[in-house]
């Protein structure tokens, strides 16, 4: 039967969330330039990114800087707004898309980094774009249920290698039109870092609740959009439609239990501007409540929403309503509300 998957929390807070970018910037114009010669024999205008998707440029790490290095970094810095020693630290999810290796999880390497306790339960969870969300409901299921005291989400994605070899794939002489619009959305990924501490209500009065929310899958469409380091492809009409469906029908479905038609924030996950147009009209969002990050940043995956968050929380007030929302490729929707 259709429906959504609903969690509601009583007892948890998000206590801070930070992030860190790359400090190399890639516009758009300089991806377009590397790949002249295959626009040219395809027939394709220039200025595609900035024109289809709103993309004028995206971070990718420069030497020296790393992924992990920075979702260190990124851990740190959420640990010391929360006023939180990373002694406390019961769990450790990270939600990345990227990872170096298949094993061991990522997540060990950063919980070393951080210098968290051997008591502190570690792993990655991945659900493409939505890891983040995902992780926070689970570390808040774990708070709730009195297993952990405080918990850190965190996710820092590296798009270097998959760029490259889609640009390498797409100059090849034998690459057509509808090879290269289904490998489009590699071009627009971007790189960032980022980590939220979770905690208990009673214990900081001062955190931002996490009141809940909701998900929805549509599996059906698991193979709209496949990625891999070697390269994304992505059948980017039939993924618009199959993800606004499942939108539409988790919103109206969340329509009994939830009144999420006027909140003072909508942090979507970043794609680009036709998808966030998209999604705008089909549930008929303030526009002015929703901010965007991907026309400097790009797609950062799982990290977006975080780094959209942490960008826009200096202009929310206490009291304020914030709905972090997004769909990944699967397809999944996950809808989460905070009371900040």
């Amino acid at each position: 039967m259709p429906g959504n998957a609903v969690a509601r929390f009583s007892n948890v807070s998000l206590l801070s969330v930070a992030s860190v970018l790359p400090s190399r910037v890639t516009t758009s114009e300089d991806i377009e330039s590397r790949l002249a010669p295959s626009l040219t024999r395809l027939k394709l205008r220039s200025g595609l990114l900035r024109r289809v998707a709103g993309v004028l440029e995206r971070r990718n790490w420069a030497e020296g800087e790393s992924a992990d290095a920075a979702t260190i970094a990124a851990g740190e810095r959420a640990l010391a707004e929360a006023g939180v020693p990373a002694s406390e630290v019961g769990l450790l999810i990270n939600t990345s898309v990227t990872r170096t290796n298949l094993e061991p999880s990522v997540a060990v390497a950063l919980h070393h980094g951080l210098g968290l306790p051997s008591s502190a339960v570690n792993f990655d969870i991945a659900n493409a774009c939505l890891g983040f969300i995902n992780g926070m409901s689970l570390a808040a299921t774990m708070i709730e249920s009195g297993q952990i005291r405080y918990a850190m989400v965190v996710a820092g994605e590296d798009a270097d290698e998959i760029q490259v070899n889609t640009i390498d794939r797409l100059l090849r002489s034998d690459s057509d039109r509808e090879g290269f619009m289904s490998e489009f959305a590699s071009l627009t990924l971007g790189s960032g870092s980022a980590a939220a501490v979770l905690g208990r209500t009673d214990d900081h009065p001062e955190g931002h609740r996490i009141l809940g929310g909701v998900t929805r899958a549509a599996t059906e469409f698991h193979r709209l959009c496949v990625g891999s380091v070697d390269g994304m492809f992505t059948d980017a009409k039939a993924l618009l439609k199959g993800g606004l469906n499942l939108v539409v029908s988790a919103w109206k479905e969340a329509s009994g239990e939830w009144d999420w038609k006027s909140m003072n924030r909508y942090i979507t996950h970043q794609v680009s501007s036709i998808h966030t147009d998209a999604i705008v009209k089909a549930v008929d969002l303030d526009r002015s409540s929703v901010p965007t990050t991907f026309p400097h940043l790009g797609n950062i995956g799982p990290a977006s929403v975080p780094i959209t968050l942490d960008r826009e929380q200096a202009g929310l007030r206490r009291g304020d309503r914030v709905l972090l929302m997004g769909v990944g490729s699967g397809l999944n929707t996950a809808m989460m509300e905070l009371a900040w």
